[in-house]
This record gives structure tokens, sequence and C-alpha cells, in this order.
């Protein structure tokens, strides 16, 4: 009989514990910050899908200046997810994939859509209508501030700790030394429009906590890609049709064309893809870093492709960037620890 308790007891805690790691809440158990911090460091796999997705990313802002000189932004934006989820749906059936038909799960792909599609989407877009595309770059380099703070009061396992909001600090100050803090001479006009970025970010930073659901819920990461781009064409399609009414428009030209299949095949298709499987693996936070590195791919693509100069503050907010990195993901302040024998 006390062998069996002895079991019990040993086994309880550990099971708490799975169950904490697994759903993000604490259940009976606590996780310690040392587990915590090793479940959420990343490794190469993991940030080479999140250099790429920058990459991906990084191209939104310039198929947007592209587009939004010829289409309103609610078409923009509809042509966007529509063509992502013709392109994704049919990738799902061709991989031996299907779509839930639970209404559990729509509903998570509609909450998914509007948090992290239809609300920033429209907000970016519209905001790059009134202001220049660095000074948006920033502040939509927020989203991990956003969400160290979101994490922090809605998860149990991606608590907020000192160097994590200093690494924060860190690669924030570095985007805007990079970019150029010349451009925060216009954060006194147009405040709407940068209101309205930075409702982006906030967005995305709680699209990143909820989007935790589907690997709980067991989802390949291609599904809730699918999934998501869908219910926001759902969503956006009639709001287009009512305000922008697109028929009216002028035929949209060839670079029109192949700005907006880059911005929905490349910039959303694939990069959601590689979103849930970074979410699924490295947990919210470390995701949302990406918009760090946006601007550095921006700026490196330039230099290997357009053939612009790579400038002294560039490499200075790289490094900046570097560290903000390495703190957050707890690397940086773990070198000089032992393991336990």
């Amino acid at each position: 009989m006390s062998e069996n308790k002895s079991r019990i007891a040993t086994s309880a805690p550990r099971n708490n514990r799975v169950a904490a790691a697994c759903d993000g809440m604490y259940s009976g158990g606590r996780l310690t910050r040392e587990k915590m911090m090793q479940q959420k460091q990343m490794g190469f796999a993991e940030w080479g899908m999140l250099l790429v997705l920058s990459l991906l990313w990084g191209g939104s802002f310039l198929f947007n200046g592209i587009l939004v000189k010829t289409l309103p932004p609610f078409t923009i934006v509809t042509g966007r997810v529509l063509i992502a989820a013709l392109a994704l749906n049919v990738i799902v059936r061709a991989t031996g994939h299907f779509m839930p038909r639970d209404g559990r799960a729509w509903a998570a792909f509609f909450g998914m859509g509007v948090l992290n599609n239809m609300i920033p989407f429209c907000l970016i877009v519209w905001g790059q209508t009134h202001i220049a595309s660095g000074l948006a770059s920033i502040l939509n380099a927020t989203t991990p501030l956003f969400g160290v703070v979101v994490a922090h009061v809605l998860t149990a396992d991606e608590k907020m700790t000192g160097n994590r909001l200093l690494g924060v600090l860190i690669g924030f100050t570095g985007v805007a030394y990079m970019i150029g803090f010349d451009v925060l001479r216009d954060l006194g006009s147009n405040v709407l429009a940068q209101l309205a970025v930075l409702g982006a970010a906030l967005s995305y930073s709680f699209a990143g906590i909820f989007g935790r659901r589907f690997r709980q819920m067991g989802m390949a990461p291609l599904i809730p890609a699918a999934g998501q781009v869908t219910a926001s064409t759902l969503l956006m399609l009639p709001i287009a049709l009512i305000v922008d009414q697109p028929w009216t428009l002028a035929a949209p030209s060839f670079e029109t064309w192949i700005a907006l299949l880059g911005l929905a095949l490349l910039s959303t298709a694939i990069a959601y893809v590689l979103f849930f499987r970074i979410l699924a693996t490295a947990g919210a936070t470390n995701l949302m870093l990406v918009t760090f590195l946006i601007p550095v791919s921006a700026i490196l693509l330039g230099a290997a492709i357009l053939g612009e100069q790579l400038q002294a503050k560039h490499l200075i907010g790289m490094a900046m960037i570097a560290i903000g990195l390495a703190a957050i993901d707890g690397r940086l302040f773990s070198l000089g620890r032992k393991r336990p024998a």
C-alpha cells in the first residue's frame, strides 16, 4: 500500500507538469523558471524558419506599397486572403489532408482569421497609405513588446522575465537605429495611421497566443494556415464588395497582379505554414521576434538584389537586434551556467 501511495505521489506532479507544458496552464504543479526557459529556447531549425518567415513578411511591405497606388485597402486584403485560401486548400487536398468540419475548429479558424488577418492586414494597408513604410516598420516592430505583456498575462509558460524584457527593448532600439531615428520625426503627424499600425501589432500579439490552441487540437501547420485564410476570405469578401465595389475599378496592371500574387502566395500562404510550425515548437513570444528581423531582411535583400549600400548604422542595428534576440531566447544569460550533474 505504501509503495502504491509513493508511486501515485511521484507520478501526479509529473503528470501536472506535462499537462502544463502542453496547454500552457498550471494544473497542480509549477514549472520552474529554468524549465520554462529551456522549453522556449529555439534550435537551428526554428531560427532558420524564423529567418525565412522574415523574408516572406518583409516582402509584404514592398507588395503593399505597390498595391496601395492602384487598389483600395479592403480589395487588397480580400485578394490577398482569397488567393492564399485557394492555394492552401488545393495543397491540403493534394497532400492527402482534409479540413475539419466540426464547429469548434471553424470557430477557432474564424477567431484566428480576425486577429491574425482581418484586423492587422486592414490596419497596416490603410496605415501605409498615410505614413512612410520605414515608420510603419518601426511601429510594427512593437509586436514583441505587446507580445511579452500579453503572454505574461494570458499564459502560464511564457511569463515575462528580466532578460526577455531587456532583449525586446534592445531589439526594438536596434530596429529604430537601423532604419534611422529621423523617421521618428513624423510621430506627431498622422496619429490615426500610426495608431492603426500599433493596433495591428497588438492584434498580432493576441493572435500568437490564440493560435496556441491549434497544437492542442493536434492539427498539422497546414490546416490552421488554410483555415484562417479561408475564414478571413468569407469575412472580407462582403466588406470589399459593399465598400470598394471592385468591379467599378480600372483593370489592374501586370505589375499590380504580380504584386498581389506575391503578397498572397509568398507573404501569406507559405508564410502562414511556417508561422504555425514555429508557433507549435517555439511559442508565441519567440514567434513574434520575426518583426525584428523583417527590416533586416529588407535591407539585406536591397543590398543583394538592388545593389543598395550597407551603412554602418545597418550593421550596428543588426548587431543590437542579434543581442536582443539572444537575450530573449535565454542563451545569452545561460552560457555561464553549469549543467546539473
